[in-house]
């Protein structure tokens, strides 16, 4: 038999008359999140995918196709389609942003562009090998990223 103090019942009586009133509390309506935009300083994959690219002068060479990650998950490369179904890559840091107009400009003149190395779906490069690399930055006057923290390392 259990023994009931006079504390433990009012506290059971408490405890049962406030049910009705809990489970009458309407469900409350909690407001939907808006859909997800990139902060300030960052940019989304489909932000870029489909970007027209501008090179000097306003002149048009193609639009993003494809995106190239490194080992450590930097993006390295934008894949440009150009208007002859060749592509060209891109150091990522080459390009600038109007994300509204969603074109992305590159600083090369049309003589430069000429002479850029092109590619086909069937003769992609090493985008990684230590040569096509250091050739393909420095044709935008880059250095790649990790180079570059070489080179503040050295006195």
């Amino acid at each position: 038999m259990i023994k009931y103090t006079m504390r433990s019942a009012f506290a059971l009586l408490l405890t049962a008359s406030a049910l009705p009133v809990l489970a009458a509390d309407p469900p409350r309506v909690i407001a939907v999140a808006p859909p997800a935009v990139a902060a300030g300083g960052q940019i989304r994959a489909k932000q870029v995918l489909g970007t027209k690219i501008l090179i000097a002068g306003n002149t048009a060479i193609g639009t993003v196709e494809d995106l190239v990650f490194d080992d450590a998950g930097n993006l390295e490369y934008l894949v440009v389609s150009t208007d002859n179904n060749k592509f060209v890559s891109v150091p990522w840091d080459a390009a600038k942003w109007d994300l509204e107009k969603k074109v992305g400009t590159i600083g090369i003149t049309v003589e430069q562009y000429k002479t850029i190395p092109t590619f086909t779906t069937t003769t992609y490069p090493s985008f990684y090998t230590p040569t096509y690399r250091t050739e393909t930055y420095k044709f935008y006057g880059l250095t790649p990223r990790e180079l570059r923290r070489i080179e503040r390392r050295l006195p």
